[in-house]
């Protein structure tokens, strides 16, 4: 039994069973997608950029200019973290801030053609190598694990 349980529950925790499926379940979504990331990272298609700096492109070239409390909604990350990458992003001509003319309190931010130019040339590539990555799953399975995924993603808006 101690052999099956090993396989079936990657730790040693050994709570009632709503903690360890709930454990469970938690490890294998969080090393799928580690392993995801990793396997994407390895591909080398976003063009020598960190997951955030290109995830702060793909939003501005499909959504346009926004603020930069708008991208860390769009992005789940803290103003601190998306300051540091836009400053990155920057230095490296791809975008450009300025203050919003309504308000002047509110920075925003805009890919330059340096920026635009880089996003379009890769985002193809990312794609094609995420669709590669995803199809060990059938289009129904990526259909569920998507409405799931979101399922888990809203309740952050309920604590």
């Amino acid at each position: 039994n101690y052999l099956i349980w090993k396989q079936l529950v990657p730790t040693h925790f050994k709570g009632n069973s709503e903690q360890v499926r709930a454990l469970d379940t938690y490890i294998k979504f969080t090393r799928a997608v580690d392993s995801l990331e990793n396997r994407l990272i390895r591909r080398n298609t976003i063009g020598g950029l960190t997951i955030s700096q290109f995830g702060i492109l793909e939003t501005l070239y499909h959504l346009g200019q926004m603020s930069q409390s708008e991208i860390c909604g769009k992005l789940l990350k803290s103003g601190g973290n998306i300051t540091l990458v836009i400053d990155n992003l920057e230095k490296r001509g791809l975008v450009r801030r300025q203050v919003d003319a309504k308000d002047r309190r509110v920075t925003i931010v805009l890919l330059t053609e340096k920026g635009e130019e880089l996003i379009g040339r890769i985002f193809p590539e990312q794609v094609k190598a995420i669709v590669e990555e995803l199809n060990v799953l059938t289009a129904n399975e990526q259909e569920t694990l998507g409405a799931l995924c979101k399922k888990l993603g809203k309740q952050e808006k309920e604590i």
